[in-house]
């Protein structure tokens, strides 16, 4: 049997590291600045009638992973709203970690007020990671389709992930599966090949009505393979963000967090109609 409990002793001890930046990092999430997104007296314009919704990804919280893209909408003139979800107690800042189906019921509640809010009769949601896969639980399964036009992931686990192969290696480590399935469920869902996976995608990726566009990248090295991203079904376009520019090297982080490549071709996924060609110079855009 392998050494598998001195083995995490050293992820132990990571744990116990990060616990002790959280409060900088809390602080940094209280004071960062949201002006312009979640402005709850904003009313959709004729040529945005639609609210966007923000969904954060696993570890990610409403203000950090979100510092860059939101603004990037609310300046071309879209009422922006983001959520904190899966948290767990005792855990400040890193959220996405509380049981992926609790998550999806948190941004239908979520959902529900950006609707009354605004007065829009459906929303658009844009996710990164988790907050790409996640949603599309809320519309199978929680009555979301109804409220909900179009789904926009930057690279997001629809199909679940190996973690490059990491999590191949789990049953040679007896009692890690449980340790991780009882400590961060939110990550135990998220494996290729979960019961959660399995029922996600179980009578078809897609439901009818909604829009989905998927975005990854060939860098992925946390949702691997990187194509199991994508969906299958009507209403479905999926690319890869290389073929948009071969120069972008963006990979799991930073496709959310800083890529102007990946925000123009979102972008594109929420005004269809006045869609612009998403190539190298949208950096620039």
């Amino acid at each position: 049997m392998l050494p598998w409990r001195r083995l995490l002793r050293p992820l132990a001890v990571l744990s116990l590291a990060a616990a002790l930046v959280v409060p900088t990092g809390a602080a940094h999430a209280a004071s960062a600045p949201s002006t312009g997104w979640n402005n709850w007296s904003c009313k959709p314009s004729a040529a945005h009638p639609r609210p966007v919704v923000l969904v954060h990804g696993t570890f990610g919280n409403s203000v950090d992973n979100w510092l860059g893209f939101a603004p990037y909408l609310v300046h071309r003139g879209y009422c922006v709203y983001s959520l904190d979800y899966g948290q767990l107690p005792g855990v400040p800042l890193f959220n996405g970690l509380g049981p992926i189906d609790k998550s999806a019921g948190q941004l239908g509640v979520f959902v529900d007020k950006v609707l009354a809010a605004t007065g829009a009769a459906k929303t658009d949601i844009v996710g990164h990671s988790q907050g790409g896969m996640m949603p599309n639980y809320y519309l199978k399964f929680l009555g979301g389709a109804p409220k909900v036009n179009a789904l926009i992931g930057l690279a997001p686990d629809n199909h679940g992930t190996t973690l490059s192969g990491l999590t191949r290696l789990l049953p040679y480590f007896p009692g890690a599966e449980d340790l991780i399935s009882e400590a961060t469920p939110g990550l135990a869902d998220q494996i290729a090949g979960s019961a959660f996976v399995t029922k996600l995608n179980a009578g078809g990726d897609t439901v009818p009505g909604v829009k989905y566009t998927v975005i990854a990248t060939r860098y992925d090295e946390v949702v691997t393979p990187y194509r199991s991203a994508f969906l299958s079904g009507p209403n479905v376009h999926n690319v890869v963000l290389q073929d948009l520019c071969a120069l972008d090297i963006s990979e799991h982080v930073t496709i959310g967090l800083t890529d102007r490549i990946a925000w123009h071709e979102a972008l594109n996924a929420l005004d269809p109609a006045h869609a612009e060609r998403t190539t190298c110079a949208s950096v620039f855009s």
